[in-house]
Formats: C-alpha cells, sequence, structure tokens
C-alpha cells in the first residue's frame, strides 16, 4: 500500500511537471532561441528605447484612469442592490469576452473622428485615431474587466459583520469604504490591477485598429516581425515580457501573504 501511495506521489509530481514545462514552453522557447548580440544589437539602433517609453507611459495612465474610475464602479458591483447594477456587470462580462480586434473595429465606429464623440473629442483637440491618446483608450478597454471584476470579486470577500459593526459605531458609507473596505480589499486589488497592467501594456488587438501610431512594444514587435523577420523581433519580445510579467508575479507573491 505504502508503495502505491509513493508510486502514485510521483507520477502526480512528474504529471504536474510536464504540464508546467509545456505552458511555460513559449518563454523557455524565446530565452534559448534569443543571442545577447541579438539584444545590444536591437537597443543599440535608433529610437530603440521610444515603444518602451510609449508603452510604459500610456499603460500607467490607463491604470490609473482604472483606480479611479473603476474601484468605485467594482464596490458598486460587489454591495449595491440596486438592480441596474446587473446590467453594468453584464457590460463587463461582454467586454472581457469580447475579441480585442473587435474592441477596435467597434472603437472606431463609436470614436471614430466622423463620429458624434469623435467630433467633440476633436474640439478639445484630442483623437481616438493614431494618437497616444487612442493608445490609452485602447489600452483602458482591453484591461478594464480584469480590474474592475477583480475589484468586484474582492468587495465581495469582505466580512459584512465587520461592515456592520462599523456602521454601528456611526461610520458613513463614506468612512466605511476608506477606512475599512479599501484596506481589506488592497491584496486582491493590487492583485487585479496587477493583471491590468499585463494586459494594458501587451494590449494589441485593439491598438493595431485605432492606435497603429505612436509604436508601443506590441505594434513595435509586430512591425519588426513583418519588416525584417523573426530573429528581430525577439528582443523586443523579451523587453515586452520583462516589463509586463515582474509586477503581476509581485503583486501575485505578496497579496497571497498579506491575505494569510
Amino acid at each position: 500500500m505504502a508503495y502505491r501511495r509513493s508510486l502514485s506521489v510521483w507520477a502526480s509530481l512528474a504529471g504536474t511537471i510536464v504540464i508546467w514545462l509545456v505552458l511555460v514552453g513559449p518563454l523557455i522557447t524565446l530565452v534559448a532561441k534569443i543571442q545577447p548580440s541579438q539584444i545590444i544589437s536591437a537597443l543599440r539602433a535608433p529610437g530603440a528605447f521610444a515603444p518602451l517609453g510609449v508603452s510604459v507611459g500610456s499603460a500607467i495612465i490607463a491604470l490609473g484612469f482604472l483606480v479611479v474610475a473603476g474601484t468605485p464602479l467594482g464596490y458598486v458591483l460587489a454591495r449595491s442592490s440596486w438592480r441596474g447594477v446587473r446590467l453594468l456587470e453584464a457590460g463587463m462580462l461582454l467586454l472581457l469576452l469580447m475579441p480585442p480586434l473587435v474592441i477596435g473595429l467597434l472603437l472606431v465606429f463609436m470614436l471614430g473622428p466622423l463620429t458624434p464623440l469623435g467630433q467633440a473629442l476633436g474640439s478639445i483637440h484630442l483623437s481616438a485615431t493614431n494618437t497616444f491618446f487612442a493608445l490609452v483608450v485602447a489600452e483602458v478597454y482591453e484591461a478594464a474587466p480584469y480590474y474592475v471584476l477583480g475589484a468586484q470579486s474582492a468587495f465581495v470577500g469582505l466580512d459584512q459583520g465587520m461592515l456592520d459593526q462599523a456602521s454601528l459605531l456611526g461610520d458613513t458609507p463614506r468612512q466605511r469604504f476608506f477606512r475599512l473596505s479599501l484596506p481589506l480589499a488592497r491584496p486582491q486589488l493590487t492583485s487585479s490591477l496587477a493583471i491590468a497592467w499585463a494586459r494594458a501594456i501587451g494590449a494589441f488587438g485593439a491598438v493595431i485598429i485605432i492606435a497603429y501610431h505612436p509604436y508601443g512594444l506590441p505594434m513595435q514587435v509586430w512591425t519588426t516581425l513583418n519588416e525584417v523577420g523573426l530573429a528581430r523581433a525577439l528582443p523586443y519580445a523579451l523587453v515586452l515580457l520583462v516589463v509586463s510579467l515582474p509586477l503581476p508575479l509581485f503583486a501575485y507573491t505578496w497579496s497571497r501573504r498579506a491575505r494569510g
């Protein structure tokens, strides 16, 4: 019996390792294929760091908007009893399930220069087509459901008894939100924001439709791949991974410890 149990444990461990290797296989392949000389050559090219600056700057602005607008929306989705809230939740789910390429096409019809919203933006010297502002808009739409639905889950999981005690002690809804709900939900909010960061900085489907210029890192990978081949695109892909992945991994580790 002990032998069978030990064999089962080793088989499970071996299966887990195989699955892990399959899932991270693309990353392992990237690290194995790319040469240091390729990275140095790509980064020494004129304007090599411009896409990085564009991607980081636009993602920071997009996440700032999501924190300001998405956190209260997640709280409303979690705590409000108003029936219309379910429509807002359905909208977030549709945005999550919608292919990013379709999001980009629909944004053209909603914010294009010939649309009423596009003309209104033009009156304040903004354009949602091939501009830095358009890139931020595309990233917001691709990343928003990941943060808002994550924030909703964070606020749903709060201890209702603790919130009721705060009400009995005289805290207003605003005080309960800032003094109790927000601090308790912070670990999961941080994880959701980190995931939204990865989605925003790696946004491509909607970006290629409405924000082909200025080039961020995903567009730089795509154009380099088409113009000079796969080998020259790999360094930009590596930079994109280095910028997008560490924050979610760190946030996941920190949030687990904080919840513990």
